[in-house]
C-alpha cells in the first residue's frame, strides 16, 4: 500500500512537471488611448476558459497557458471590446500590451456610494450594484421612479389609487427607509420622497448606484434600508446635443432635451429640460375614477464642471421642478378643488435644488460638499387641505488619506431641516391645537478606515456620531470584510451595521391624507433603530466561446427596535401610528445572474425571496404591501448586421397582504401573483440617431382583475350615504351591503393597462 502511494505521488509530480513544461504565461499592460491604465479590465482566453482582471497599474498576468495559438480578448465597461491572437511556446512568457478605445455607449464601473470615495466596483468592501443609462434605455420611462421597476430587490410602490404617489422599497422595507442621493448628496427627503422622484428625468442619468443594507454610518438618517445614488452626467463628457422624445398610445408625451457648451478654456456646462404631459382621463375599470393620474410637469437642470490644477474637483448643479397633477372622479375639474361635490386629489409642487462639490487647494485631499433645497406643496385630497413647506441645507467636509495599508476617510457634517404644514405633524403633542414648525439641527462626525490586509483581504471599520436637536445622541457603527481570489473572479463580502431613522408620517405615508380614515397618534414617535447583517458572494465565469457569466448572491437580515407601524387593522376608520413594543424583521436571499454572449444575446435575471414581519405580544404579523418573492429580467439581443436591438423586460411579484375595511369587505386579503412585461425594438439610423418603439404591459394586467372593485365606495367618496353605529363603525345597510367607507389605499400595482410607445433618440458628440 505504501509502495502504491509512493508510485502515485511520483506520477503526479511527473505529470505536473510535464504540464508546466508544456505551458507558459501571458502578460502585459492594458491602457486607454491616452496611456492611462484601465484598472479592472477583463483579459481572457475564451478557448481555454481562462481569464483575469487588470490591477491598479494596468498590468495582467495569466499563467499555466498551454502551448498553442489562442485568441485573446479584453473588455471593460466604457470601452470598445478588443481581440487579437497570441502564440504560446516554450520560448518564454508572451508579452501582449493592449490599448482599449473609449466608447460613448457606457462608462467605467467606478462606484462611490459604498465608501464615499471613488473605487472600482470589485475592490469595494461594500457591495454596490451599478446600473448604467443603457440599462434604463431598455424600458424608457419619464422618471426615475418608474425606471427602477426592473432592478432586483427594488420596487416602486404606488400608495394611492387616485394621485399615484409612491416610494421606493428595498428588500421589502418601505420607502422612508431608502435614502435617495443625487451626486452623493441627500437631496430627496421628507416631502420629496413622495413626489420628488417623479421630477428626475431619466435622460440626465449617467448611472445609478444601489447599496442594500444600512448606510447610516456615512450618510446618516434615512439610510436604514439602503441608498440609491443617482449620478448625473458629467458636462465635459456629455454629448454636445441630445434629445430623447417618446409618446404612448395613452397620449403620454415625454421630451428630454440637453446641450452642453464650453465657457473659456476651463468650464463646461450641461443644461437639460424635461417635459412630461398626460391629460387624457381614462376609466377602463368603470369605477368612475381616473385609472392613472393626469400630470403636467417641467424640470430644468443645469450642471457645471471646472478644470483645475492637479485635477481637483469643482462642480455645481441646480434643478427646478414644477408639477401639476390630479386624479379623481372623471368629471372633476379645478373648480371643484377642495369641495365636497366632486372628489379629486390635486397637487401643485414647486421644488428647487442647488448642490456642488469643491476640493480645497491643499496637499491633503479635503473636499467640501454642499446642497440646499426647497419644496412647496399645495394640495387637496377631497376636502382635506394639505399645505407644506420644507427647506433643507447640508454641508459636509471630508478628508481622505492613504497611510500604508490604511485608507482613512473622516468628516464633519451638518444638516438643517425646516418643515411646516397644516397637519397634526406640526402641532405640539403636549399642547394640542398649537402650531409648531419643525427646526431640526443635525451635526455629525464620522470616520472610516479601509484596511488592506493583503491582496486578497480587506476590512472596513466605520463609526458615526450624530446629535439630533430633538432626539439627542445617535451612534451608528459598521464593519465590512471583503475577500477576493487572486484573479478577482470570486469575491466574498460580509457586513454588519446599525441604522436609525426619524419619521414624519405626513410627508412619508400618503395614506394619512387620503380617504376617509382618521389619523391617530398614540404617543410621541421615537426614532427607529436597526441592526443589519449581509453576506454577498460574486462569481465571474468565462466561457470557451468568449462569453461572460456573473453571479451575485446575497443573504440579508435586519432587526428593528421602535419600528413605527401604521395600524390599519385595529379600527377600519383609523390609521393608528405608534412605535412597536416588540420588534420587526426583514430577512431574505437574492440572486442576480448576468450573462453576455458573443452572439449579441444578453441576460440579466434576478430574484429575491424575503420574509418581512413584526412581532408584538407573541403575535407575528406580516407587513402590509410587501411581497414574499420578486423576480426581474432584462433580455437583449443585438442584430449587429442591421443595427437593431430587441429588449424584453419584466417583473414578477408574489402575493402581498392588503388592508381591508371590515370582515365583510369582498376584496382579496392578499394580492395575486402579477407581472408587468414590456418589449422594445431599437433601430440605429446612423450618426447618433436611434428610433425605438414597443409595447408596455404586454399582458394588459391591472389590479382590478379578480376583484369586485379597487376603490371602496368610489360612487360615494364623501361617505354621504354611510350610516355609522354608536362606536363610529360603518353599518351594513341595503345601500352599503359590505359596511364600507370610501378608501383608495387598497393598491399594490400600477393601474395602467397595455399601451404602445414610439420615440426617437439623438446624440451628437462632435
Amino acid at each position: 500500500m505504501n509502495f502504491l502511494s509512493s508510485l502515485l505521488s511520483f506520477a503526479l509530480v511527473l505529470c505536473s512537471f510535464y504540464a508546466n513544461a508544456q505551458s507558459g504565461a501571458v502578460m502585459g499592460k492594458v491602457t486607454d488611448t491616452y496611456g492611462h491604465p484601465v484598472e479592472m479590465a477583463t483579459v481572457l482566453l475564451p478557448q481555454l476558459k481562462m481569464g483575469t482582471s487588470v490591477d491598479s497599474l494596468g498590468y495582467y498576468r495569466i499563467t499555466g497557458v498551454p502551448n498553442g495559438h489562442w485568441r485573446i480578448q479584453s473588455t471593460f465597461t466604457g470601452y470598445k471590446s478588443w481581440s487579437g491572437h497570441i502564440d504560446v511556446s516554450d520560448s518564454g512568457a508572451v508579452i501582449r500590451d493592449i490599448t482599449l478605445e473609449a466608447s460613448n455607449a457606457s462608462l467605467n464601473e467606478v462606484v462611490v456610494s459604498g465608501t464615499m470615495k471613488e473605487v472600482s466596483k470589485l475592490d469595494s468592501p461594500v457591495p454596490v450594484e451599478v446600473y448604467t443609462s443603457k440599462f434604463f434605455r431598455a424600458n424608457p420611462t419619464p422618471s426615475v421612479f418608474d425606471a427602477l421597476q426592473n432592478i432586483n430587490g427594488v420596487r416602486p410602490q404606488l400608495n394611492c389609487n387616485v394621485c399615484s404617489t409612491g416610494d421606493i422599497h428595498i428588500n421589502g422595507l418601505e420607502g422612508p427607509y431608502t435614502m435617495i442621493l443625487i451626486d452623493g448628496m441627500p437631496i430627496v427627503s421628507g416631502l420629496s420622497t413622495v413626489y420628488g422622484l417623479s421630477g428626475i428625468p431619466q435622460s440626465l442619468i449617467e448611472r445609478v448606484e444601489i447599496v442594500k443594507g444600512p448606510a447610516s454610518t456615512l450618510y446618516g438618517s434615512e439610510a436604514v434600508g439602503g441608498l440609491i445614488n443617482i449620478i448625473t452626467k458629467n458636462p465635459s463628457t456629455a454629448p454636445i446635443l441630445s434629445a430623447d422624445v417618446f409618446s404612448t398610445s395613452w397620449a403620454e408625451v415625454n421630451a428630454d432635451l440637453a446641450a452642453k457648451f464650453k465657457v473659456g478654456g476651463k468650464a463646461h456646462s450641461l443644461i437639460g429640460v424635461n417635459y412630461f404631459n398626460y391629460q387624457n382621463p381614462v376609466d377602463n375599470n368603470n369605477d368612475g375614477f381616473t385609472d392613472i393620474t393626469l400630470q403636467n410637469r417641467i424640470s430644468v437642470f443645469n450642471k457645471w464642471s471646472f478644470q483645475r490644477k492637479e485635477n481637483r474637483v469643482l462642480s455645481m448643479a441646480a434643478r427646478y421642478v414644477y408639477e401639476d397633477r390630479w386624479g379623481g372622479q372623471m368629471n372633476w375639474n379645478k373648480s371643484y378643488r377642495g369641495g365636497s361635490e366632486v372628489y379629486g386629489e390635486s397637487i401643485y409642487t414647486k421644488r428647487w435644488e442647488y448642490f456642488g462639490t469643491y476640493q480645497l487647494p491643499l496637499k491633503e485631499k479635503i473636499t467640501f460638499m454642499f446642497s440646499a433645497n426647497g419644496h412647496d406643496q399645495n394640495s387637496v385630497y377631497g376636502t382635506t387641505l394639505y399645505n407644506a413647506d420644507q427647506y433643507v441645507a447640508f454641508g459636509q467636509l471630508s478628508w481622505n488619506k492613504e497611510i500604508k495599508r490604511h485608507d482613512i476617510l473622516a468628516g464633519l457634517a451638518y444638516r438643517y431641516t425646516y418643515y411646516d404644514d397644516n397637519t397634526p405633524a406640526t402641532q405640539s403633542f403636549r399642547e394640542p391645537g398649537r402650531n409648531k414648525a419643525s427646526h431640526i439641527n443635525l451635526p455629525g462626525v464620522f470616520v472610516q478606515d479601509e484596511i488592506t490586509l493583503n491582496e486578497n483581504n480587506k476590512v472596513l471599520l466605520g463609526l458615526r456620531y450624530d446629535y439630533n436637536s430633538v432626539h439627542g445622541s445617535i451612534l451608528t457603527p459598521r464593519i465590512n470584510y471583503k475577500w477576493n481570489s487572486a484573479n478577482k473572479n470570486n469575491v466574498l463580502r460580509l457586513s454588519i451595521g446599525n441604522g436609525y431613522r426619524v419619521a414624519n408620517v405626513f410627508t412619508e405615508d400618503h395614506a394619512a391624507l387620503t380617504g376617509s380614515r382618521d389619523v391617530e397618534f398614540l404617543s410621541d414617535l421615537k426614532p427607529e433603530t436597526s441592526w443589519n447583517g449581509n453576506i454577498n458572494f460574486v462569481k465571474k465565469i468565462f466561457t470557451s466561446s468568449g462569453g461572460v457569466i456573473g453571479f451575485d448572491a446575497t443573504g440579508f437580515y435586519t432587526y428593528f427596535d421602535n419600528k413605527i407601524i401604521a395600524d390599519y387593522d385595529t379600527d377600519p376608520n383609523k390609521i393608528i401610528y405608534d412605535n412597536l413594543a416588540g420588534h420587526a424583521v426583514s430577512k431574505g436571499i437574492s440572486l442576480n445572474v448576468d450573462m453576455a454572449l458573443p452572439n449579441g444575446l444578453k441576460f440579466l435575471l434576478g430574484g429575491t425571496a424575503m420574509d418581512v414581519y413584526s412581532k408584538e405580544g407573541g403575535a407575528k404579523v406580516r407587513q402590509l404591501f410587501t411581497e414574499q418573492f420578486t423576480g426581474v429580467w432584462n433580455v437583449a439581443y443585438a442584430f449587429r448586421g442591421i443595427g437593431m436591438t430587441v429588449d424584453y423586460t419584466g417583473n414578477l411579484y408574489g402575493p402581498m397582504r392588503l388592508p381591508l375595511l371590515s370582515d365583510t369587505d369582498p376584496r382579496r386579503e392578499n394580492s395575486p401573483w402579477w407581472s408587468i412585461q414590456n418589449i422594445q425594438l431599437t433601430k440605429s439610423a446612423g450618426k447618433g440617431l436611434e428610433i425605438f418603439g414597443g409595447v408596455k404591459n404586454l399582458l394588459n394586467w391591472t389590479p382590478n382583475k379578480g376583484n369586485p372593485f379597487i376603490i371602496a365606495r368610489a360612487h360615494d367618496p364623501f361617505d354621504k350615504n354611510v350610516q355609522f353605529d354608536a362606536g363610529g363603525q360603518a353599518m351594513v345597510t341595503p345601500e352599503n351591503p359590505y359596511g364600507l367607507t370610501f378608501d383608495p389605499s387598497y393598491v399594490f400595482g400600477p393601474n395602467q393597462g397595455i399601451r404602445g410607445f414610439l420615440g426617437i433618440r439623438y446624440n451628437l458628440y462632435r
